[in-house]
């Protein structure tokens, strides 16, 4: 807190985090990074909730999800690392099998691509790495306004 507060005084930043053991997933989140596990079937469950201010209005059933994607306050975060007010992270846990997949990214992926469009990449492209790259060049092709920032996790044993 105190080191980003020091480098970028009223800026702040996300952070989602996995640790894997054996077959258990655990996680710790801040921010609007998602974290998603990909059933063998491609299938996407969002595991984690965005600390954004458009999310709550969201919830609160102030604003539609369409009307949130254009927001003017889209990015505006409520939970941050970096901001001064004390938080906790929400945390939780998740089974991951043979042949599944997680992935994390920021909002210049999944803020551009319908999870349709995530799940058709996935599906067609078998090959991890090259599925990573087919994304960040959809969500480039379809815009990119922000940056992209991907990791894609495959269970092989």
């Amino acid at each position: 807190q105190k080191l980003i507060s020091h480098r970028v005084p009223g800026g702040g930043t996300t952070l989602t985090l996995v640790m894997v053991m054996g077959d258990q997933c655990f996680y710790a989140h801040v921010g609007d990074c998602r974290l998603y596990s990909i059933g063998s079937d491609g299938k996407l469950v969002l595991k984690t909730k965005d600390h954004s201010l458009v999310k709550r209005l969201i919830d609160l059933g102030e604003i539609s999800e369409r009307e949130a994607s254009n927001h003017p306050q889209r990015n505006v975060l409520y939970r941050a690392l970096g901001q001064s007010d004390h938080f906790e992270p929400d945390i939780g846990h998740f089974t991951l099998s043979k042949g599944e997949r997680m992935m994390i990214c920021s909002d210049g992926l999944w803020g551009v691509l319908e999870d349709s469009q995530i799940t058709t990449i996935l599906k067609k492209t078998k090959e991890i790495e090259q599925a990573a790259c087919a994304l960040v060049k959809e969500a480039n092709d379809s815009g990119g306004p922000d940056n992209i920032s991907l990791i894609l996790v495959e269970r092989l044993v």
